[in-house]
C-alpha cells in the first residue's frame, strides 16, 4: 500500500472513531502516570509536541494545564476539532506528522503516544529519527507502542480497518537508542480499552532524554543506558 492509500485510512478510521476513542482509553493509569513521569522533569512554560494528539485528552490537556506551550500534530480533521474545542490552551494541526517541518532542537519534550502504528518500519525509525533531532539538547521523548511483531497487517480496530506495523519492545528500544535517545524508565502493562469491539493489547511505554555525549556516524549521540529502570 503506498503512503497516499495509507494516510486517508488512518485518518478515515480516527475520524470514524472520534470521542470514542478518548472514552476507550480514558482508564490507561499507565498513560497518566507517564505523564506524570514528564511533569516532573519539564522547565515552566516548556515547549512540547504532541505527535497523533487525538482528541487532546489527557495528552495535550495535562501539559497545557500545568502551563506549557502544547503543540498537537494529528491526520484526522475530526479529531483535530474535537481537540481544538476541548483544549482552547493547546495549538492543533491537521496533518501528516511526515511533512510537518520541524526545525532543530526547537521542542523541550515530544509526546508520542501510540501514534507510530500505521506508518511501516522504515517510516517509524525515520520519524524517531526527525523528532530526536526536533528536540532541544537532553529534551525528553515519552514513546507508547504495543510492542508487537507484526507488519503491514490488515486488522480490525474498535471496529475500523486499520494496517498495523509494530516492534517488539527489544527493537523499539534499539530504534529509540539509535536514533540518539537514552532511554531512562520503561513500563509495560495489559490494558483492554472500554470498547465492546475492544480487546485487552499489550502496551509499552518508554521514557527517553536526548541523549548527551559523542555523535555516531548518522549524527545521533550514542545510547548512555542500555538497561533502564523500570516504572511501576
Amino acid at each position: 500500500m503506498s503512503e497516499e492509500q495509507q494516510r486517508p485510512q488512518a485518518a478515515a478510521a480516527f475520524d470514524a472513531l472520534g470521542a470514542d476513542y478518548e472514552k476507550a482509553f480514558a482508564g490507561s493509569k499507565t498513560h497518566r502516570r507517564s505523564l506524570e513521569w514528564l511533569l516532573g522533569r519539564l522547565a515552566p512554560g516548556s515547549r512540547v509536541l504532541d505527535v497523533g494528539s487525538g482528541t487532546g485528552r489527557p495528552t495535550a490537556e495535562t501539559l497545557a494545564d500545568a502551563g506549557h506551550d502544547v503543540l498537537g500534530v494529528d491526520v484526522s480533521p475530526v479529531m483535530v476539532e474535537l481537540a481544538t474545542r476541548q483544549v482552547p490552551a493547546a495549538t492543533f494541526q491537521c496533518a501528516d506528522i511526515r511533512g510537518v517541518r520541524l526545525p532543530d532542537a526547537s521542542f523541550d519534550a515530544v509526546c508520542v503516544y501510540f501514534s507510530l502504528l500505521q506508518l511501516d518500519r522504515r517510516e517509524q525509525t525515520e520519524l524517531v529519527r526527525r523528532l530526536v533531532r526536533a528536540l532541544r539538547p537532553e529534551g525528553y521523548l515519552v514513546l507508547a507502542t504495543v510492542p508487537l511483531d507484526i507488519e503491514g497487517v490488515d486488522a480490525t480496530f474498535m471496529g475500523q480497518p486499520v494496517r498495523v506495523t509494530s516492534f517488539t519492545a527489544q527493537a523499539l528500544t534499539a530504534v529509540a537508542e539509535e536514533a540518539g535517545l537514552e532511554v531512562l524508565a520503561q513500563e509495560a502493562t495489559m490494558f483492554t480499552p472500554a470498547h465492546p469491539q475492544a480487546r485487552p493489547e499489550p502496551h509499552l511505554f518508554l521514557h527517553c532524554r536526548r541523549a548527551p555525549g559523542r555523535l555516531t556516524a548518522t549524527g545521533a549521540a550514542a545510547p548512555a543506558h542500555p538497561s533502564p529502570p523500570r516504572m511501576g
